[in-house]
């Protein structure tokens, strides 16, 4: 089965009455808003539907609004914001018994410092590996010159601890201003390659959109779509979700796509790439645009 490509997300606009929407290659690259990206988001507002921004960032949902907003991405533009940070530490909150510094889980940090929002949110105790009850994983320390390679050693001596680890960004890369970025998703799939147990939370995996339907009980899933770059975590996740996706062909699969400057698509090229995923979205949009 073909899929659609579109020129601009007005021609199914009036099919949903929910968007959700992927942020990293979708509205931005990490480093600048895309083109189209506000206008369109703006334009879904005017139309009275509602928006809702769904990102596998392993920051809290308000660390990133402040984000969105340095790169102009004002709230008025949203209705909600969720990110798998939010969820990750939203669960290791709830799941402490008790009280006092025992109630705490100790935890080591494997991520950069941008993500200490996540671990305040989380409630525990950061310690040393030697003293953790498991690992919460944000990403690389220095994701520009590492590799998840760089850490196996690392990762394996954790394994033998039988320690298990908790991801808060399933994403294996992203594009950051042009460059691909290792994020904490390659982290969690060598520590499994090493016999390691991994808990990740954001897409492609339901729970991160039972959240989002539990504050929108009015909508059914069937008005609903997520609009993403990347096969495997957005597309996949809608799909498993049980709504439609429109995908985003600019983002991390643009290579694959041999997306042209000018924005053209080649039809068996797009199915190409989408059966190897094994994935078949209504509609395909270079970029975010109306």
């Amino acid at each position: 089965m073909s899929i659609p490509i579109l020129n601009g997300l007005a021609e199914l606009a009036g099919d949903y009455d929910l968007f959700i929407l992927d942020l990293w290659g979708v509205v931005h690259d990490g480093v600048a808003v895309f083109p189209d990206a506000a206008d369109c988001l703006q334009r879904l507002r005017q139309a009275g539907t509602r928006v809702v921004l769904l990102s596998n960032a392993p920051r809290t949902s308000a660390s990133v609004a402040l984000h969105l907003e340095e790169l102009g991405v004002m709230a008025d533009l949203y209705d909600w914001l969720l990110t798998s940070g939010e969820a990750t530490a939203n669960t290791i909150a709830a799941g402490a018994s008790g009280a006092g510094e025992a109630a705490r889980p100790a935890y080591f940090h494997l991520g950069p410092e941008r993500s200490r929002p996540t671990l305040d949110a989380c409630g525990g105790r950061e310690v040393g590996i030697d003293a953790a009850e498991l690992i919460i994983c944000t990403g690389l320390f220095d994701d520009e010159t590492e590799t998840a390679e760089d850490y196996r050693e690392f990762l394996a001596m954790a394994v033998a601890r039988d320690l298990p680890m908790v991801c808060a960004n399933p994403d294996i890369v992203v594009i950051r201003g042009g460059q691909t970025i290792p994020c904490a998703g390659a982290l969690a799939e060598c520590y499994e390659d090493l016999g390691g147990k991994v808990q990740r939370f954001g897409k492609p995996f339901p729970d991160i959109f039972d959240r989002l339907f539990a504050e929108t009980p009015e909508i059914p899933r069937a008005r609903a779509v997520m609009i993403g770059d990347a096969l495997a975590t957005d597309i996949r996740g809608a799909r498993q979700a049980g709504i439609d996706a429109i995908w985003i062909g600019g983002g991390i699969h643009a290579e694959a796509l041999a997306l042209s400057a000018e924005g053209q698509l080649d039809q068996d090229k797009v199915h190409e790439v989408a059966a190897e995923a094994g994935e078949n979205p209504q509609a395909i949009l270079p970029w975010l645009r109306w």
